[in-house]
């Protein structure tokens, strides 16, 4: 219990406490419906910039007050275990999700959509897929046009792997909160669909949503919406291979995801972290920076860390077994359409030295048929990278150019700059004359060549306005200017033809 006084009538326990006498209480108006009604809220203002666990007592204790009445308060109860079980979720506390879930289903019999969603989320954490599945996918299919239930069959979809369904529900939902003049529902589903956006290899729109999403959370003060929104900036960026704008957005996501508990969004950056380590070339520090998200993370996201893992280690070197073993259990419960090819490309990458490289071949182009095309063009071409390569070192040239050009242009496509490099180097390396050398600097003004080499250093967009005397919109200008006339999608890019040039 706690006792909330009035200033006015503070003094009163302070000499009731020198002086160790008793002091009695009348409790008079107010009800049991009012405290849980304000508890709820106080959750959901802890969940703006507060510590997830903080949010979730807020939201159990609501629960409690609500299911110890009758009547209509139920649906007030129900509500609150609902909110604990997705706060607990994002925190990645699997024990307390499931005591919310249990709390939830417990209450009146819940029944629809709900029921459905709060029983594929509790088989998802007992680790029974057969007993999600159905469930999840009703909830995807249920709709609608009330935000609360595009809020779930977005998450549903999500959960289910079915990425293009998730962005479909996720536009729907976005168009309906702006319909409804709804800042905190514009804020939510902006937030859904870019990361539905990113899983589904959409990196451009998740770019976009995400900033418009992250400017908002900025201007209201919604902290750990604006963290969730950089992680997913920071997995667009390193696609993208800008190394110094995924650690930046990757280091301010982490900054609020640990002291805020969001678990969830910690694994995420941290996810993008390795993969700009992976285009680099560096699958060591890829494959350290990924160890402990997988081994004891956050428990729905390890599954989607996995494969990036599992190639990291593959790649440096490190032992591979259980990691290959969880990712078949994975890919056989049909929860993530990815996950297949992601198998094939990990058993092909991780073959013993003594198998027969036909076996090796059927595993790399069973990945590449197996890539569902709804997740875009980055996984893909990140297979036929690693299948060319292959080709090149078993001395079958011709073949191995077919397979790594059309990874230069899935790469190309998607505007994976390190990536696509890669692939050049690679086609040059199996003796492609065609591949084409970094390009100049030609054809720029002075003006943006003193932009181009100043952002060359380093310098961020407000550093280049500030050391030249002009406003950020002017250098945001110039740069896609510049871009536009050098053909390149990002400041690595950039980076390197200036290096070039000079």
């Amino acid at each position: 219990m706690a006792l909330v006084v009035t200033p006015a009538d503070a003094h009163l326990l302070h000499e009731a406490n020198r002086s160790g006498a008793t002091v009695t209480l009348r409790v008079a108006g107010g009800s049991a419906e009012q405290a849980a009604r304000a508890a709820l809220a106080r959750g959901r203002r802890t969940l703006v910039d507060g510590p997830l666990g903080d949010a979730y007592a807020s939201f159990t204790l609501a629960g409690a007050l609500a299911g110890a009445l009758a009547g209509p308060s139920r649906d007030l109860a129900l509500a609150a275990h609902t909110l604990a079980a997705d706060t607990a979720w994002a925190a990645g506390d699997r024990t307390a999700c499931a005591v919310a879930l249990e709390a939830a289903l417990a209450v009146g019999a819940p029944t629809g959509q709900l029921a459905d969603y709060l029983r594929g989320l509790t088989g998802l954490l007992r680790e029974h897929p057969q007993d999600a599945i159905g469930p999840l996918r009703r909830v995807a299919a249920d709709t609608g046009d009330a935000p609360d239930a595009l809020h779930r069959a977005a998450s549903a979809a999500l959960l289910l792997g079915d990425t293009d369904a998730a962005c479909r529900i996720g536009l729907r939902a976005l168009a309906i909160a702006r319909g409804l003049d709804r800042p905190g529902l514009v804020a939510r589903a902006l937030e859904y669909l870019a990361y539905a956006e990113m899983r589904a290899g959409r990196h451009a729109r998740a770019r976009a949503h995400s900033r418009e999403g992250l400017d908002g959370a900025l201007r209201t003060g919604r902290t750990n919406a604006a963290a969730r929104h950089r992680a997913v900036l920071a997995l667009s960026a390193s696609v993208e291979g800008d190394a110094a704008e995924v650690e930046s957005y990757a280091a301010a996501s982490l900054e609020t995801a640990r002291r805020c508990g969001l678990n969830q969004t910690a694994a995420l950056a941290e996810w993008a972290l390795a993969r700009s380590d992976l285009g680099r070339g560096d699958p060591a520090a890829a494959a350290a920076r990924l160890a402990d998200p997988v081994r004891q993370g956050h428990f729905a996201v390890r599954h989607l860390l996995l494969p990036c893992y599992a190639e990291a280690a593959a790649l440096a070197g490190r032992e591979t077994r259980t990691l290959t073993a969880e990712l078949r259990a994975w890919a056989a419960s049909g929860l993530d359409l990815s996950a297949p090819a992601q198998l094939a490309r990990i058993e092909a990458l991780t073959a013993p030295a003594d198998t027969p490289p036909d076996r090796i071949e059927d595993a790399f182009r069973r990945a590449i048929r197996l890539h569902p095309p709804e997740t875009g063009d980055f996984e893909r071409a990140r297979t036929q990278l690693h299948y060319g390569k292959w080709l090149r070192r078993r001395r079958r040239p011709l073949p191995a150019r077919a397979v790594l050009r059309d990874a230069l242009h899935g790469f190309e496509r998607c505007g994976a700059a390190p990536w696509a490099d890669q692939a050049r180097q690679e086609l040059r390396a199996a003796g492609d004359k065609r591949s084409p050398a970094p390009r100049a600097l030609t054809g720029l003004t002075p003006h943006q060549l003193r932009i181009a080499r100043l952002v060359a250093t380093g310098a961020t967009n407000r550093e280049v306005a500030q050391s030249l005397s002009l406003s950020v919109r002017t250098v945001d200008h110039h740069l896609r200017n510049i871009f536009a006339a050098l053909g390149i999608r990002s400041r690595v890019e950039l980076t390197r033809i200036v290096a070039d040039g000079d």
